[in-house]
């Protein structure tokens, strides 16, 4: 548990947490029109993240920007950690303390295009958000949007406000989909520089690369 006097960094714009964009203010304000709760909202902003930002693998490794939440909110589409990085400032718009975690996590479902690309099923520093609600941190991960989860065949991760929300261990058939293996820990904003050189220490062939897959997501087949 935070200090109330420790509290301020959680709550103040940051450099890819970046609350302060007008865009990111403009978004957040229009996802919680209507809700009169702090749970509300957040249940809000969650959906928001989640389902208008594409997920998308296929970004470019060597780019800051994939982690910046007003470069994925203006892209439409970004992967884990930048939606995570959205989400967390969004949070922090409506006053909600809020942090970028980060977790190695084995995705058992993964389509053969993404192993393709990552050239094996562990994703190293997979991120989500945690947001303090009632005095405990409360983690969720708005990666995967409602669209692609009906094609993966798992049901959307709904984040309720009051509990944590992982993603999903199982896909409708009780298959093994995700599998956290190890935790991070959570940062008041997204740690760039360091995870650019893990990216480029764990998966050489991205960093030297880029997305050479390509990024259309027409179809949300990419993952």
């Amino acid at each position: 548990m935070t200090s109330e006097t420790g509290l301020g960094v959680f709550l103040a714009p940051a450099e890819f947490v970046d609350s302060d964009h007008p865009e990111v203010q403009r978004f957040a304000a229009a996802a919680i029109a209507g809700a009169d709760t702090v749970q509300q909202r957040l249940q809000l902003l969650y959906r928001a993240v989640r389902d208008s930002i594409r997920y998308n693998p296929y970004v470019d490794f060597r780019s800051r920007e994939i982690f910046r939440a007003s470069s994925v909110l203006q892209a439409g589409n970004g992967y884990c950690v930048g939606k995570a990085a959205l989400f967390a400032a969004t949070c922090r718009v409506i006053g909600v303390p809020a942090r970028v975690g980060f977790a190695d996590v084995r995705n058992h479902l993964a389509t053969p295009r993404l192993l393709q690309m990552m050239q094996t099923n562990l994703f190293a520093w997979h991120g989500y958000t945690e947001c303090l609600v009632e005095g405990g941190w409360v983690k969720a991960s708005p990666t995967f949007n409602a669209t692609l989860c009906k094609k993966l065949n798992v049901a959307p991760l709904e984040f309720d406000g009051v509990q944590d929300a992982l993603m999903q261990a199982f896909d409708a058939t009780n298959a093994r989909f995700m599998e956290y293996v190890a935790q991070h820990g959570a940062y008041f904003d997204v740690p760039a520089k360091f995870l650019l050189a893990e990216m480029a220490r764990q998966y050489p062939h991205l960093a030297a690369s880029g997305p050479t897959l390509g990024s259309a997501l027409e179809d949300d087949s990419a993952a």
